[in-house]
């Protein structure tokens, strides 16, 4: 049953992707606001096709330009968050040379960064600026890979350098109207059983794990519900830098994750495990890491 479940999403995705590509790429050339819209419509069908069940609170500000902070726990986060609202994602640059892959990514308007080059992050700020300024929102996976899905791994305040200008930049470049919301996503049941953590690895993807036959072994596990909580807009420019914008985008998802995942109330206290302690138990990527890790 497990098999015929995987198999009919997958060609019911193939159906549905292959001929509205064209269509995605000329909205890219004749109508920017279209190709904006147009992926969001699109991956909340393939969430309906996957059986995707959400639960949303809070949402994305639809008329200023958002800067996203997001937990990041399986290659399944990009069509989930996109069927949320209209967004691109920050990418590393390897994803853009993944066979299909690196096409839809394109098509998703995904801005690539290339870490290795210090010269590089210099310009993926000003394509992420004049993303921001154009009215986008842009997600920024800020653990820098995917977990396994039962703790948030420490926020790397390197990856906010091209979200967050210098001092001096932002004084030469004015003030600015973008916002900071975090996003933070728990996946919570499985076929409509909760998932614990020894089965969370089910949905996460992390590690050595290999994207096709997770994906296979995923499809054939059944429909999945999760949980999404987005954070009140709180102005960029109201952050000192970069580092305060990632360990404040930091304590708000990790508490809102610990929340979600063993369903405490909003005004129960939480004992927060300290990123080190995080650092020190959670799994090591090595090879797969994420797709927009």
């Amino acid at each position: 049953m497990g098999t015929l479940r995987a198999a009919s999403i997958l060609t019911g995705f193939f159906a549905l992707t292959v001929p509205l590509m064209p269509v995605q790429a000329a909205l890219l050339r004749v109508s920017p606001q279209g190709a904006r819209r147009f992926p969001h419509w699109y991956h909340r069908q393939v969430c309906r096709l996957m059986g995707v069940r959400f639960s949303i609170e809070g949402g994305i500000l639809p008329d200023r330009p958002v800067l996203v902070v997001s937990n990041h726990t399986s290659w399944l986060d990009i069509p989930v968050l996109s069927a949320v609202a209209p967004l691109s994602f920050i990418a590393k640059k390897d994803v853009a040379r993944w066979p299909f892959v690196s096409w839809l990514a394109k098509l998703q308007r995904s801005v690539f960064v290339d870490r290795e080059r210090r010269s590089a992050v210099g310009e993926a700020t000003n394509e992420i600026m004049a993303r921001l300024a154009a009215g986008d929102a842009v997600v920024l996976f800020a653990e820098g890979t995917s977990s396994d899905g039962n703790r948030v791994l420490p926020f790397k305040t390197s990856l906010f350098a091209a979200a967050k200008p210098t001092a001096r930049a932002a004084e030469a470049a004015g003030p600015s109207d973008v916002v900071v919301q975090t996003l933070s996503v728990v996946y919570t049941r499985l076929h409509g059983v909760p998932i614990n953590r020894w089965a969370r690895p089910v949905v996460g993807w992390f590690g050595d794990m290999e994207m096709q036959s997770h994906a296979w072994e995923l499809l054939k596990a059944g429909p999945l519900d999760v949980r999404i909580r987005i954070g009140a807009p709180i102005p960029l420019d109201s952050f000192a830098d970069r580092k305060d914008l990632a360990r404040r985008s930091e304590t708000e998802i990790r508490e809102n994750v610990v929340r979600m995942l063993r369903s405490y109330p909003d005004d129960a206290e939480i004992a927060v495990t300290t990123p080190v302690a995080e650092a020190r138990s959670a799994v090591r990527p090595s090879r797969s890491g994420s797709v927009f890790r």
